[in-house]
């Protein structure tokens, strides 16, 4: 990392975790923690579904993982007594183990076809959840703890939230460390020999398997690394909420994830963060439209994708090499 991605990095951390606090504490408007921290979680949601573009299949599906991570979490804190800290990582792997028995027989299936699959996922996960006894059916797991104290060696890592005046403020900087730590990671795999093997699948899967890459592998690896990320957003959902429902995550979340991406751009890495913030905050600033809201939402979304088809980062100063962050 070169001294000009250093200083933009220093930069985006002092903004969001000194100026924009700072911000809110002198304006008053408290419920602006809940919507930031909604737009990072939903971001780190987005980012698994952009690396799944990033070996060129359409990811329809991210819900269900988001989904399925929040009930692990809501399960090992509620009736195991499990710190929550440590179900964020087991929520993520347990829904990399689970992508990794869906994607291996869908994951040979191409362009459209894989899109329609995994369109399908979010709603047999909900069914699930509405089936299965761990999950307390439509009832849900409710009055979910908030997370406890962490400790490492005697020192507290993270304080008891149940202990502190502000969890919101709280919630907000946690949300934010984790979005920063896994857009780190996927910026990482991106400009790793792994990620320069999967941008070959999506350029010619043809051509990268006729001199030896092993294309399965690589999309079954790029794929339960997607889901890990959606398990890790639905995990700190149920923090922030304290509950979970068959309902939490839905089939137009999963497509909004794909939004995201088309939005902020698919050949950038930190494009689901910008589209994240600009399709939330985008849906707010319409409310007052009333009944002509999804009709403004909708055409402006359209408009901005045939103007802007690389993204809201291919424009101006933005526009530079691909999948750079």
């Amino acid at each position: 990392m070169n001294i000009k991605k250093l200083f933009g990095v220093i930069l985006f951390l002092l903004l969001v975790l000194v100026v924009v606090p700072w911000l809110i504490a002198k304006s008053g408007r408290w419920d602006f923690y809940y919507t930031l921290t909604s737009v990072s979680l939903l971001s780190i949601a987005s980012a698994g579904v952009w690396l799944t573009f990033y070996i060129g299949r359409i990811n329809i599906g991210q819900g269900a993982y988001a989904l399925a991570g929040g009930y692990v979490a809501a399960v090992l804190v509620s009736k195991y007594g499990i710190n929550f800290w440590l179900t964020i990582p087991l929520a993520g792997l347990f829904c990399a183990a689970l992508s990794v028995l869906i994607g291996l027989p869908i994951l040979r299936l191409r362009g459209v076809y894989f899109a329609m699959v995994t369109l399908v996922l979010t709603e047999v996960m909900r069914l699930a959840a509405l089936a299965l006894p761990v999950t307390n059916g439509a009832k849900g797991i409710t009055s979910i703890p908030l997370p406890q104290e962490l400790s490492v060696f005697g020192f507290t890592v993270i304080p008891d939230f149940s202990t502190l005046a502000n969890t919101k403020l709280a919630f907000y900087l946690t949300s934010v460390v984790l979005m920063v730590i896994c857009y780190f990671v996927l910026w990482r795999i991106v400009n790793s020999r792994l990620g320069h093997l999967c941008r070959s699948l999506q350029q010619n899967e043809e051509l990268s398997a006729s001199i030896g890459v092993n294309t399965a592998y690589l999309r079954v690896i790029a794929y339960s690394i997607s889901s890990f990320f959606g398990g890790v957003a639905g995990s700190m959902f149920v923090a922030i909420s304290q509950s979970i429902y068959p309902s939490s995550f839905q089939v137009t979340d999963s497509v909004n994830f794909m939004l995201n991406c088309f939005l902020g751009g698919l050949g950038y890495v930190f494009g689901p963060m910008l589209g994240t913030l600009v399709l939330y905050f985008g849906w707010d600033l319409l409310f007052t439209a009333g009944r002509y809201q999804l009709l403004i939402y909708s055409t402006l979304l359209i408009a901005l994708i045939l103007l802007l088809p690389n993204g809201i980062l291919s424009m101006g100063i933005f526009n530079r090499k691909k999948t750079r962050s």
